[in-house]
């Protein structure tokens, strides 16, 4: 039997507030009680928005808390050659395609359901013609993951499945049968960001050797796509437990764009980690 293994993956874009406080401690505690492995991972592929000064801080933070992880500690922008590994092996099989669309005729399209309905997207590839006088005149392209095609390399999605120890936002528990059309056709990478979030993940849980994935309920959506990369890359799936999120005072959920209190400002007031971790719940 495998050993339990969990990790914290938080991307260096701004600082810790509660909310990831409460995250880390969750992983980390699971695994402690687990006599398992807690493991830190930096996921800094959006070179756009991270920054070291933020990573330096994240680390910081948590070993304020009193965690303490493996090392080295992996930096997703340091194994490219891996996601690009991975990303190969998808186009060869042929679930892969270029999109020239921008973001905003891709947005335009998916605004175009009628009556208000959600419409994930679904572009497709071009005609090899067409396609070849695209790549001929520079224009920009992502790789997006063909769900169609996903379809029928598997003979549908009915076996694809993921246990949740947790709770989804509508409290969805027990085996989940995962549905990634919901998400449409998502980019795989691109030019601005290299590999995207999905792929990333789904690979570094994999090399990790995660059995089980501990995070916030509003990643509980992502697990359907990742589950479909899983068996399209015939990597392991792991047990997730998504967890409530925590919101402020005003009922706002606690979030880096919403300039939570950081736990380095928690610090600087003079709290301590003892009284954060009861305050989260961890005696």
């Amino acid at each position: 039997m495998s050993v339990f293994t969990t990790r914290f993956a938080p991307s260096p874009t701004g600082l810790l507030h509660r909310g990831h406080g409460f995250s880390a401690l969750s992983a980390f505690s699971a695994a402690r009680a687990a006599g398992g492995r807690f493991i830190l991972r930096i996921e800094d592929i959006d070179t756009t928005r991270c920054r070291p000064g933020f990573e330096t801080a994240i680390l910081e933070d948590l070993a304020w808390l009193g965690l303490s992880w493996e090392h080295p500690v992996r930096r997703q922008s340091e194994h490219m050659a891996d996601y690009l590994k991975a990303l190969q092996t998808l186009c060869d099989q042929g679930l892969a395609y270029r999109c020239f669309r921008t973001r905003r005729e891709v947005a335009m399209e998916m605004a175009s359901a009628p009556h208000g309905q959600v419409q994930a997207f679904s572009g497709g590839a071009l005609s090899p013609d067409d396609e070849a006088q695209r790549l001929d005149r520079g224009e920009p392209f992502a790789w997006r993951l063909s769900i169609e095609a996903a379809r029928t390399r598997l003979g549908g999605f009915s076996d694809l499945t993921f246990l949740e120890e947790g709770a989804g936002l509508d409290g969805q528990n027990g085996w989940i049968a995962a549905d990634p059309a919901r998400t449409g056709d998502i980019i795989l990478a691109r030019k601005d960001v290299g590999v995207a979030y999905h792929l990333a993940v789904t690979v570094d849980d994999a090399l990790q050797g995660m059995t089980n994935i501990i995070r916030g309920q509003d990643l509980f959506e992502a697990t359907h796509i990742q589950r479909l990369l899983q068996a399209l890359l015939g990597l392991p799936t792991p047990v997730y437990r998504h967890h409530p999120l925590l919101h402020g005072a005003d009922g706002v959920r606690l979030a880096k764009r919403h300039n939570a209190e950081s736990l380095q400002d928690l610090r600087t007031a003079g709290i301590s980690p003892n009284t954060l971790r009861k305050d989260l719940g961890f005696d």
